[in-house]
């Protein structure tokens, strides 16, 4: 078994001590139309995300007039077949899409469901697979992804682990890059079945490989949970609009949202990576300590000789004299000099503790 548990996907790396890589999943909120495709570019470059991934449908390569709706949603397609075939772009269109990404500086994926598409983003230097979790047991798909060299992202969400382990050791012999995505297959999932716990299961099963979370929560909390437990790599739905049309756009995170969610991303791996030491903390404070702190003053005049006791004394801001947290070690001496009240007692001003 070949483990890598660091890797590169274009210009990004990937793995342990690496940042969190945000892809923003498109799948079919494009509705077919190239010039929405390209504005999801924008959008997801605009709001700090390292990746657009888009799935890649040639409806005659994966189809069939007999496939139908899990759920009929649309009202202009007949079939699913018609759907996907709606969903396609011409060969120019995708490289018109992978370089408008590359212009933008963020990654280009796709999710291939055919042997052609496979052979279409190639050709385009796309420099990663997405498997979806209905592919992971397609050994065709599989092995025609491995025969490039390519890294994979295998999501998990269809899976049991017979068949991912299966498919894992599959990739590993062939000394392919892997990433793991926890995924659970429901738009949206319940919050019980999030499954944070999983990316650590993967990690341990599968010998320290890079672990992700693809999320169809249609919230930004599952993503910044895993951003606290050191995901490698976020996957989420997005859409230009909640109140556009799409089976995908109620499980999807809006331009402001996808944003937050990077923020948050890159402020959480800040927080991991700058671990608090108290003993630290207390020399840089010190000042201001001095400033919120308090110091012991005397509650009345008090001639000099007398012997102090705890009603003698109250405390007030700055802490600058001697402070209230001291004042085990000002009980029972006596004073060098006449204190009006008010005043802050100075150590100089009293006498040590009688023998």
């Amino acid at each position: 078994m070949n483990v890598q548990k660091e890797f590169a996907i274009g210009q990004k790396m990937v793995g342990e001590g690496h940042p969190c890589l945000v892809v923003a999943e498109v799948s079919q909120t494009h509705e077919g139309s190239l010039g929405n495709a390209h504005k999801y570019i924008d959008v997801v470059a605009d709001a700090g995300a390292d990746a657009i991934k888009f799935q890649t449908h040639i409806a005659h390569a994966e189809s069939s007039a007999e496939e139908p709706f899990r759920v009929k949603f649309s009202q202009q397609d007949n079939t699913r077949y018609e759907y996907w075939k709606r969903m396609e772009f011409s060969p120019a269109g995708w490289a018109s899409l992978a370089n408008h990404c590359q212009e933008r500086g963020i990654l280009f994926l796709s999710s291939p469901f055919s042997e052609e598409a496979i052979d279409l983003l190639h050709s385009l230097n796309m420099p990663a697979w997405k498997v979806a979790s209905g592919e992971v047991t397609n050994p065709i798909l599989i092995q025609k992804m491995i025969d490039t060299g390519l890294p994979i992202l295998l999501s998990s969400g269809m899976s049991s682990y017979a068949e991912l382990d299966r498919v894992v050791a599959q990739i590993q012999a062939a000394s392919v890059p892997l990433l793991i995505f926890q995924c659970t297959t429901k738009y949206p999932p319940p919050v019980e079945e999030v499954g944070l716990n999983m990316l650590e299961v993967y990690r341990n099963r599968y010998g320290g490989i890079p672990v992700g979370l693809s999320d169809h929560s249609g919230t930004i909390f599952p993503g910044l949970g895993a951003a606290m437990l050191g995901v490698n790599m976020i996957e989420v739905h997005v859409t230009l609009s909640d109140n556009l049309f799409g089976p995908d756009v109620p499980v999807s995170l809006n331009p402001e949202k996808l944003k937050m969610l990077v923020d948050g991303v890159h402020f959480l791996e800040a927080v991991n990576r700058s671990p608090v030491n108290k003993d630290l903390l207390a020399d840089e404070l010190a000042q201001m300590r001095r400033i919120f702190g308090r110091s012991l003053s005397v509650v009345r005049d008090l001639p000099a000789g007398h012997v102090i006791s705890w009603d003698d004394l109250s405390s007030k801001k700055p802490g600058y004299y001697i402070l209230v947290e001291q004042i085990d070690d000002v009980i029972g001496r006596s004073l060098k000099r006449d204190y009006h009240q008010g005043e802050f007692l100075k150590t100089e001003d009293l006498e040590s503790y009688a023998a």
